[in-house]
């Protein structure tokens, strides 16, 4: 069974977290993904703790493990002349190339977008920024927590003050938007035969993701705050205390908000909370009622009951428990790939499966993250032959 990009070749020259993250996106379904790093090699490879160090003077970290399955290493001095003509020959034959350098730096190095699509007029180019690749601040570094703040995610995160979330949010989120858009281009050029640019930016993830929040302000003029650990336009909606451990609990419709007060025992009409306009603005008052039913009950048997009442109900997992879950197992979500230096070891895996094959992505089979300049001689030796 092929997979969905098995004909597409990648030159991923992107390092930190955006860029190797659409790259690996498109590693997984198929796509040939040759990274191209400096000699010193992706920063994240220095980013640790965790590392692991197989042997002496080696060591892996854990942080580049997370975004490079799937790939090549080839390293190339970019302001060396001799290693600019094998990026030229890599460019002649990719089908993508994706950077994520500051604005300007890849014209100065001799590749604009001008001599790539003179050197493969098919090419597709995927420009990744912190902030958009024009406008007036085009030029600014772009690193995740700044612009989780930057862009307003920030100011909606957390309990009493302005929190990030726990994974680099803007980073992920501008890889996806990327590997979405090249995936689109792919798909144009089917019909024009010409590549073209593909610009998203860390500023353009956050914003994209404002939903319902974004709209508050551009239409009813309302700035939100911070959400906590709750629902802002829906009660009850959140996460619960109960006897031994907080539960999740999401009644998004009235029919959901009877099915819990018949289980608790609560008036569904009682005053100030017969509909969810008046739970939302009584949501204090909803919490304290509920949490002061359940604080008798451990969280397995609140669980348990709000599963039989129909009622949308959760834990609120460790990751230790969440990759030992036999759902998150049985959805081809944890991998296993032999690595050039660790043996056997166990990744997060892709979050796409197609048609009735096992594997999440489109391969039959991953390949583990490489470690630098594994594939230089093979590399070289192909673009030669």
């Amino acid at each position: 069974m092929s997979a969905p990009l098995d004909d597409v070749l990648v030159l991923d020259l992107t390092r930190a977290l955006a860029g190797p993250h659409a790259a690996m996106m498109l590693g997984d379904l198929g796509a040939r993904v040759i990274k191209v790093e400096s000699p010193g090699g992706d920063d994240t490879r220095t980013w640790g703790p965790p590392f692991i160090d197989p042997a002496e003077g080696e060591r892996e970290s854990t942080y580049f493990l997370s975004a490079n399955r799937n790939k090549e290493s080839i390293t190339l001095d970019l302001k060396d002349p001799a290693d600019q003509d094998v990026l030229a020959k890599l460019v002649e034959r990719a089908d993508v190339l994706m950077e994520n350098f500051r604005v300007g730096v890849l014209d100065r190095l001799g590749f604009p977008v001008s001599r790539l699509h003179e050197i493969n007029p098919r090419l597709i180019v995927l420009q990744i920024t912190g902030f958009g690749h024009d406008g007036p601040e085009a030029t600014r570094s772009g690193f995740d927590q700044i612009a989780q703040g930057e862009g307003g995610l920030m100011s909606l995160t957390g309990l009493s003050e302005p929190t990030k979330v726990g994974v680099p949010i803007a980073d992920l989120l501008a890889g996806m938007n990327g590997a979405y858009g090249v995936v689109s281009a792919l798909y144009e050029r089917e019909r024009t035969g010409r590549g073209r640019v593909v610009h998203t930016s860390l500023l353009a993830g956050m914003i994209g993701v404002h939903a319902f929040q974004g709209t508050k302000w551009t239409v009813a003029k309302e700035v939100p705050g911070l959400a906590g650990g709750h629902h802002p336009s829906i009660s009850p909606y959140g996460m619960f205390a109960t006897a031994t451990a907080p539960v999740q609990i999401a009644c998004g419709s009235e029919k959901r908000w009877q099915a819990l007060c018949a289980e608790l025992g609560i008036d569904p009409g009682r005053e100030g909370m017969a509909t969810n306009p008046e739970r939302v603005r009584n949501r204090d008052a909803v919490i304290e009622l509920i949490e002061g039913l359940l604080s008798t009950v451990s969280a397995e048997d609140v669980l348990e009951r709000l599963d039989k009442a129909g009622v949308p109900a959760g834990k609120v997992r460790t990751l230790d428990d969440v990759y030992a879950w036999d759902q998150t197992l049985s959805q081809g979500l944890l991998i296993d790939v032999d690595h050039p230096t660790l043996g056997s070891i166990q990744l997060p895996g892709p979050t796409l499966r197609f048609d009735d094959n096992a594997y999440a992505g489109g391969r039959e089979q991953h390949i583990a993250p490489p470690t630098l300049g594994q594939h230089n001689d093979e590399i070289r030796a192909w673009i030669e032959s």
